[in-house]
């Protein structure tokens, strides 16, 4: 998630924007009124827009695997989990092998 930034009430040069930029725009804070007409965007927008939000959202990201790697909690002796880690990056994927190893697959 991105940081949140610091709102700016007032100009201050050398954040990327003008004087003439900062005057010429004019959005004030919405007052109760405006708030209270306010409709939810399920109600105003048209439901394939939502339908394309949603299939945008599943677009994106690291595509599913046939056969994804389940997390799970297992406790192993600490000398084990030492010698894997010796072994520096990737001692995760290698303990993984050995697994696979031992049990025939």
């Amino acid at each position: 998630m991105a940081p949140k930034t610091e709102r700016v009430k007032t100009f201050e040069p050398g954040r990327g924007y003008t004087k003439d930029d900062w005057d010429a725009v004019d959005f004030p804070e919405l007052t109760d009124d405006e708030l209270a007409g306010m409709r939810p965007a399920s109600e105003v927008l048209p439901p394939e827009f939502f339908k394309a939000m949603e299939e945008h959202r599943r677009s994106r990201g690291r595509p599913l695997l046939e056969h994804p790697k389940k997390q799970i909690t297992l406790r192993l002796d600490e000398d084990v989990v030492a010698k894997f880690r010796a072994g520096g990056k990737g001692w995760q994927a290698r303990m993984n092998e050995a697994l696979r190893k031992a049990a025939g697959i």
